[in-house]
Protein backbone atom coordinates (compact mmCIF):
# COMPACT_ATOMS: atom_id res chain seq x y z
CA UNK A 1 0.00 0.00 0.00
CA UNK A 2 1.08 3.36 -0.95
CA UNK A 3 1.41 5.82 1.89
CA UNK A 4 -0.39 9.14 0.58
CA UNK A 5 0.33 12.31 2.47
CA UNK A 6 -3.50 12.09 3.59
CA UNK A 7 -2.76 8.44 4.61
CA UNK A 8 0.49 9.24 6.37
CA UNK A 9 -1.43 12.13 8.31
CA UNK A 10 -4.62 10.33 9.17
CA UNK A 11 -2.29 7.96 10.49
CA UNK A 12 -0.33 10.49 12.76
CA UNK A 13 -3.44 11.63 14.06
CA UNK A 14 -4.72 7.99 14.81
CA UNK A 15 -1.34 7.23 16.12
CA UNK A 16 -1.84 10.45 18.25
CA UNK A 17 -5.03 9.74 19.57
CA UNK A 18 -5.39 7.42 22.63
CA UNK A 19 -9.07 6.96 22.45
CA UNK A 20 -9.87 4.69 19.61
CA UNK A 21 -11.63 7.25 17.55
CA UNK A 22 -14.36 7.24 15.32
CA UNK A 23 -14.30 7.87 11.39
CA UNK A 24 -16.26 10.26 12.45
CA UNK A 25 -14.29 11.68 15.41
CA UNK A 26 -10.80 11.42 13.62
CA UNK A 27 -11.82 13.41 10.44
CA UNK A 28 -12.89 16.18 12.94
CA UNK A 29 -8.71 16.12 14.15
CA UNK A 30 -7.77 15.69 10.29
CA UNK A 31 -9.73 18.30 8.86
CA UNK A 32 -7.56 20.63 10.91
CA UNK A 33 -4.64 19.55 9.07
CA UNK A 34 -5.99 19.41 5.90
CA UNK A 35 -9.36 21.50 5.25
CA UNK A 36 -10.35 20.20 2.01
CA UNK A 37 -10.35 16.95 3.18
CA UNK A 38 -13.68 14.74 3.15
CA UNK A 39 -14.98 12.22 5.48
CA UNK A 40 -15.73 9.66 2.96
CA UNK A 41 -11.54 9.68 2.16
CA UNK A 42 -11.18 9.55 5.80
CA UNK A 43 -13.55 6.09 5.55
CA UNK A 44 -12.06 5.04 2.50
CA UNK A 45 -8.29 5.24 3.99
CA UNK A 46 -8.89 3.39 7.48
CA UNK A 47 -10.68 0.95 5.47
CA UNK A 48 -7.50 0.44 3.36
CA UNK A 49 -5.37 1.00 5.95
CA UNK A 50 -7.46 -1.77 8.49
CA UNK A 51 -7.31 -4.31 5.50
CA UNK A 52 -3.52 -3.53 4.83
CA UNK A 53 -2.71 -4.30 8.18
CA UNK A 54 -1.53 -1.23 9.28
CA UNK A 55 -4.18 0.02 12.13
CA UNK A 56 -6.70 -2.56 13.64
CA UNK A 57 -10.41 -1.90 12.71
CA UNK A 58 -12.64 -2.69 16.58
CA UNK A 59 -15.89 -3.64 16.41
CA UNK A 60 -18.32 -3.98 19.09
CA UNK A 61 -22.01 -5.25 18.54
CA UNK A 62 -23.58 -3.14 16.48
CA UNK A 63 -21.80 0.36 18.04
CA UNK A 64 -19.84 2.41 15.34
CA UNK A 65 -16.11 1.22 14.37
CA UNK A 66 -13.24 2.58 16.15
CA UNK A 67 -9.86 2.59 14.94
CA UNK A 68 -6.46 1.64 16.54
CA UNK A 69 -2.87 2.84 15.31
CA UNK A 70 -1.11 0.98 17.83
CA UNK A 71 -0.26 -2.48 16.59
CA UNK A 72 1.93 -3.69 18.88
CA UNK A 73 0.01 -7.59 20.51
CA UNK A 74 -2.68 -5.92 23.09
CA UNK A 75 -6.56 -6.36 23.92
CA UNK A 76 -8.88 -4.10 24.37
CA UNK A 77 -11.65 -3.54 27.21
CA UNK A 78 -14.86 -1.79 26.43
CA UNK A 79 -17.70 0.00 28.24
CA UNK A 80 -20.71 -1.43 28.81
CA UNK A 81 -22.18 1.48 29.92
CA UNK A 82 -20.58 4.65 27.75
CA UNK A 83 -18.47 2.64 25.27
CA UNK A 84 -15.43 3.92 26.05
CA UNK A 85 -12.23 1.61 24.47
CA UNK A 86 -9.16 0.91 26.50
CA UNK A 87 -5.97 -0.80 26.03
CA UNK A 88 -5.03 -4.20 27.75
CA UNK A 89 -1.82 -5.03 27.43
CA UNK A 90 -1.21 -8.81 26.88
CA UNK A 91 1.35 -10.68 28.84
CA UNK A 92 4.97 -10.12 27.24
CA UNK A 93 5.60 -12.62 24.34
CA UNK A 94 2.30 -13.95 24.66
CA UNK A 95 -0.25 -13.56 21.69
CA UNK A 96 -3.54 -14.45 21.86
CA UNK A 97 -2.51 -17.34 19.32
CA UNK A 98 -0.38 -19.04 22.21
CA UNK A 99 -3.22 -18.18 24.86
CA UNK A 100 -5.22 -20.84 22.64
CA UNK A 101 -4.83 -24.66 23.68
CA UNK A 102 -7.63 -26.27 21.70
CA UNK A 103 -7.44 -24.47 18.37
CA UNK A 104 -10.16 -27.11 17.31
CA UNK A 105 -8.03 -27.62 13.76
CA UNK A 106 -7.95 -24.26 12.84
CA UNK A 107 -5.04 -22.64 11.93
CA UNK A 108 -4.86 -19.68 13.59
CA UNK A 109 -3.50 -16.61 11.77
CA UNK A 110 -4.95 -13.59 13.97
CA UNK A 111 -6.85 -13.09 16.94
CA UNK A 112 -7.03 -11.38 20.33
CA UNK A 113 -9.46 -10.51 23.53
CA UNK A 114 -11.78 -8.52 23.83
CA UNK A 115 -13.30 -7.55 27.35
CA UNK A 116 -16.40 -5.89 28.61
CA UNK A 117 -17.00 -4.20 31.86
CA UNK A 118 -18.03 -0.39 33.43
CA UNK A 119 -15.16 2.15 32.98
CA UNK A 120 -14.39 4.00 36.32
CA UNK A 121 -15.99 7.52 35.40
CA UNK A 122 -19.44 5.08 34.67
CA UNK A 123 -18.78 3.42 38.27
CA UNK A 124 -18.97 7.00 39.44
CA UNK A 125 -21.38 8.66 37.88
CA UNK A 126 -23.43 5.04 38.88
CA UNK A 127 -22.19 5.78 42.70
CA UNK A 128 -23.35 8.96 42.78
CA UNK A 129 -27.20 8.31 41.32
CA UNK A 130 -27.66 5.82 44.26
CA UNK A 131 -26.73 8.46 46.67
Amino acid sequence: MRITNQREIILEELRRLRTHPTADELYEVVKRRLPRISIATVYRNLERMSEAGIIHKLENGGRQKRFDGDNRPHSHVFCIRCGRISDVRTVEGASARDLILDSKGFQIIEGGLQFEGVCPSCQDNEKLEAN
